[in-house]
């Protein structure tokens, strides 16, 4: 066991997996971003809805 370990020990790490390391960061921030971005767009367009909602209620009745 100890041999098969040793092989490991020492080696540069394998430039493939290192781009691919980088890519997938370099992805995940672009979709936190996005994640950022569409929470924004989603709390403007409820505070939006939330405006107009206000503008349609009747605060006392309309025929008594």
């Amino acid at each position: 066991m100890a041999k098969a370990l040793y092989g490991h020990v020492g080696h540069a790490p394998d430039r493939r997996l290192i781009d691919e390391v980088t890519r997938l960061r370099a992805r995940v921030r672009a979709l936190e971003f996005e994640t950022a971005r569409l929470q924004a767009e989603n709390d403007r367009l409820t505070a939006a809805r939330q405006e107009s909602d206000d503008l349609f209620r009747i605060s006392e009745p309309a025929l008594t």
